[in-house]
């Protein structure tokens, strides 16, 4: 009768095993998440309380729409949240490792019943056996003579510390790079209304250049002198105009969920007598331990500790190891007497391991971990000599703004005033019109220049706040 309720329970058992072998995996679940297309209408949502704290206190921040831009993308840039779970990823693992210098204690407990067909039964008669234990057990449990498992929680803590570095320069990154993104769209709105500005004037010049030629009072090659200036200003407005999409399509990208108009900049933002990113003053002597605080150098720092603990742990591989493994408990072959007295049983067995030959893999094993300290070394050494030169050049740079802008806003002055000069000349008749169309893209390409110009200045303000490590 046993047998018989056996077989089929141990059948069923089987093909359940099977089954959940067979099953595919687990796809993940998508259907929650809401696909953020660009271009689709998009309402913003609302940034947390501290990416707007940490907004406001840039202070060389000084637009309110580019303070607000930055704490959406400080909330839901994708690039900003994944160096978040790498944080989280990397505490895990530190955990792990961390664990590994504990022992590791289980309970266990477990029945059995088994049937002795005749055959093989001492007696002769078919028997059935059963049994109850119940254990506590610490398995496997490393002394750590040599400091293997030391060296190797010291790793795991040294690359989440350099998990939360890489976070912050992430950070540091991403608002430096929605600024660029902001005034990028600034200007070329800007060139935008210049290209706009400048097509509406040359159609109205070219219309009385039609008529005087009608009249007969200049040729016809000033009439294709004149039309000529109006197609490449037409040319330049849908030209800017795919940029400025184009723009607002990588400052969405920036900030990660949708964007709203009245956080954009105008054509005049740049132009404006408060400019969007002030420069912060800095001290007549800036100490150059400032670099070595910057998140980038403190990672690559972070790294090189990591890889100096990974040469400990892999020389401690080289010596033995003595790990013990040892169990406190109670068996009976009755479940209700499994914990009565004189049922108690233990265990203790003590393990070495000394290593012999294994082909030289443990000091291949030294080896490598000598040669990626070694590159943590250079990797650190240059990431020092970038940060370096990183400021030195936007210092340099930084000195020479003013009087660049300065000549730049003269040249446009003067070329201002020459296409007066010669619009004056040729209605006069003194001049040809080719004078005149000469003034007229000196002026263009002048003011062009002054708007390239003020953006690479705020740019250099938004770089040396970068380079300085925020």
């Amino acid at each position: 009768m046993n047998l018989r309720l056996w077989t089929p329970l141990t059948l069923l058992s089987a093909a359940l095993v099977a089954g959940c072998a067979l099953t595919p995996p687990a796809q993940p679940d998508v259907q929650g998440v809401v696909a953020p297309v660009i271009g689709q209408p998009q309402a913003p949502a609302d940034a947390t309380q501290k990416a707007l704290d940490e907004a406001q206190a840039l202070v060389w921040v000084q637009h309110p729409g580019l303070r607000q831009t930055i704490a959406q993308a400080l909330t839901y840039n994708r690039d900003l949240r994944t160096a978040l779970f790498n944080i989280e990823r990397a505490r895990a693992q530190y955990g792990i490792t961390s664990a590994a210098q504990l022992p590791t204690v289980a309970a266990n407990a477990q029945g059995s019943r088994a049937r002795t067909p005749a055959d093989l039964s001492n007696s002769g008669n078919p028997t059935t056996s059963t049994q109850y234990t119940a254990q506590l057990a610490i398995t496997s449990f490393e002394l750590d003579l040599w400091g293997r498992v030391r060296n190797l929680n010291d790793a795991a803590l040294q690359q989440f510390l350099q998990s939360e570095a890489n976070q912050q320069n992430v950070r540091i990154t991403l608002v430096a790079d929605v600024a660029n993104a902001w005034l990028n769209l600034a200007a070329n709105q800007s060139r935008l209304k210049l290209a706009q500005d400048t097509l509406a004037g040359r159609e109205k010049a070219y219309q009385l250049t039609e008529r005087i030629h009608a009249l007969g009072a200049t040729s016809g090659l000033v009439l294709a002198q004149n039309r000529s200036t109006v197609e490449t200003a037409r040319g330049d407005v849908a030209a800017f105009t795919a940029q400025v999409a184009k723009d607002r399509n990588a400052l969405a990208l920036l900030v990660g969920n949708g964007l709203n108009p009245d956080w954009l900049p105008t054509a005049d933002t740049l132009q404006g007598t408060q400019a969007p990113a002030s420069l912060l003053e800095r001290p007549a002597t800036l100490e150059s331990t400032v670099l070595l605080s910057r998140p980038d150098v403190r990672a690559s720092e972070l790294n090189l500790r990591a890889m100096a603990a990974n040469v400990a742990a892999a020389r401690a591989a080289l010596f033995p190891t003595i790990s013990l493994t040892t169990s406190v408990g109670t068996g009976s072959r009755e479940l209700d007497n499994l914990f009565g007295t004189g049922n108690g049983s233990w265990s203790f067995v003590p393990q070495i391991r000394f290593p012999i030959f294994d082909g030289g893999s443990g000091r291949a094993a030294v080896d490598v971990a000598k040669a990626n300290r070694e590159i943590a070394i250079s990797q650190y050494e240059k990431t020092i000599q970038t940060a370096f030169r990183e400021a030195s050049d936007a210092l340099a740079e930084r000195e020479q703004w003013q009087a660049r802008l300065s000549a730049q806003e003269a040249v446009v002055a003067a070329n201002a005033q020459a296409f007066e000069l010669s619009e004056a000349r040729f209605t006069s008749g003194v001049d040809n019109y080719l004078t005149v169309l000469d003034a007229q893209r000196s002026l263009y390409a002048a003011q062009q220049n002054l708007i390239a110009l003020r953006l690479s200045e705020q740019a250099n303000r938004i770089a040396l706040w970068k380079v300085l490590g925020g």
